[in-house]
């Protein structure tokens, strides 16, 4: 594999040489993991880069020493992404809210939209729980919630057509199956809902980070993510979009001090709600998980700028494909989509005769790191990973193997 180096010292972001020259390599220069774990569980909890980290050390060290001295400067720095982050979607910053999960994204609008008796949601089978148990609360207001498809084939396009009628409110999906790794046609989702006068959630969180979006084009309703897989940051801090049009239309049910226009005016404030998707960030912020977020972002933006868009989502999929490769190899069973463009960085696979929980137990014995999902072990290949991560896995699946061939004695 080109531009992959085994070099685990971190180094500064600033390198632009290297940058430039070999951004695999830079990337993975930011990522201290590293130089412990082969690390294959971005889609479960993400390790931060070192910058990050560092940008949480130094809130921390300005909170203690100062309390809320610079508070009007990490405000700033918070506008600065949402900015930021809505130029990288081809959205509007007006657009943006800053959430503390995806479940609070999701309930957004689940509990915003003015659901009437009759009305239905479309979900395909084997959505995770946060994309599902909101619209499940819907049911209390006279909301069918129409689930279609196999839990274990990934979202099915044409079932997701078919259960739309002219009582659907709103189609609800995941852009990549936290279990299957199935990566959905977005476009082609949209396109169909809206024909059919259905509004569209998507649920970002296992494919904001690796693949481009561009909200301007792909014309979903409402998003939301998480900052703690594919973004690289900490837990607590994400994004949710809701566009312009529909800003209206939901109803906050979270208000607080500052869900209002000019709400820092605490003493004679009004209850006039932001014109903005900012009305729904209802109070203080995890300004340090935010801070720490915008930091790894940054890298991101870094990587794009100077190789487009697709460079990430290339090399994940290259990964990916050498993964896959090297596990089919190896004898074990994957679960990965069969067509390209619905793969993503997830890589479901079984070793027979071995047990997911148990495999797991000994690669992280072993410094690699793999999640259970979807009835097998679950690797999830990041921009940063490179051949030699793949190998210690593999060793780790040949290993167990040699375990269930040893006779009993």
């Amino acid at each position: 594999m080109s531009d992959v180096s085994s070099e685990d010292e971190p180094t500064g972001p600033g390198d632009a040489d290297l940058l430039a020259r070999s951004p695999w390599r830079w990337w993975r220069q930011q990522m201290p993991v590293v130089q412990r774990w082969a690390y294959f569980d971005h889609a479960a909890v993400a390790p931060l880069p070192g910058p990050t980290a560092d940008r949480l050390a130094a809130f921390a060290a300005q909170a203690a020493a100062q309390g809320d001295v610079d508070w009007l400067e990490w405000s700033g720095e918070v506008e600065q992404m949402r900015a930021s982050a809505a130029r990288w979607l081809g959205a509007d910053a007006d657009e943006i809210a800053m959430i503390p999960n995806t479940s609070y994204g999701i309930n957004i609008v689940a509990e915003g939209l003015d659901w009437q008796s009759g009305d239905n949601v479309v979900l395909p089978a084997g959505e995770f729980p946060s994309n599902l148990f909101p619209w499940l609360q819907q049911q209390d207001r006279g909301v069918e919630v129409r689930v279609v498809g196999e839990p274990d084939r990934g979202a099915d396009l044409d079932k997701i057509t078919e259960a739309i009628d002219d009582s659907t409110r709103l189609v609800a999906a995941s852009w990549v199956g936290y279990a299957t790794g199935y990566r959905l046609d977005v476009d082609a989702l949209v396109e169909r809902a809206h024909r059919r006068g259905a509004l569209v959630f998507l649920d970002a969180i296992q494919g904001l980070g690796v693949f481009p979006l561009d909200l301007s084009r792909t014309r979903v309703d409402f998003l939301a993510a998480d900052g703690h897989k594919w973004l690289l940051g900490p837990e607590g801090a994400g994004l949710a979009f809701v566009r312009r049009q529909h800003i209206d239309r939901l109803r906050c049910r979270t208000v607080g001090w500052n869900s209002v226009k000019n709400a820092h005016l605490f003493g004679g404030a009004k209850f006039e709600l932001r014109d903005s998707a900012a009305r729904f960030e209802a109070g203080s912020a995890n300004m340090a998980g935010l801070l720490a977020m915008h930091r790894s972002l940054q890298i991101f933006w870094q990587v794009i700028e100077q190789h487009g868009p697709d460079a990430i989502a290339r090399r994940v999929l290259e990964l990916v494909a050498e993964l896959s490769e090297a596990l089919a190899a190896a004898g074990c069973e994957l679960s990965v989509p069969a067509k390209k463009d619905n793969r993503s960085g997830i890589v479901t696979f079984r070793i027979p005769g071995v047990e997911p929980a148990e495999f797991r137990k000994r690669a992280l014995e072993a410094g690699v790191v793999v999640s259970c999902r979807g009835g097998g072990v679950r690797a999830s290949v990041h921009a940063y990973n490179d051949a030699a991560d793949i190998e210690k896995l593999i060793l780790q699946v040949r290993a167990a193997q040699q375990t269930v061939q040893e006779p009993t004695k």
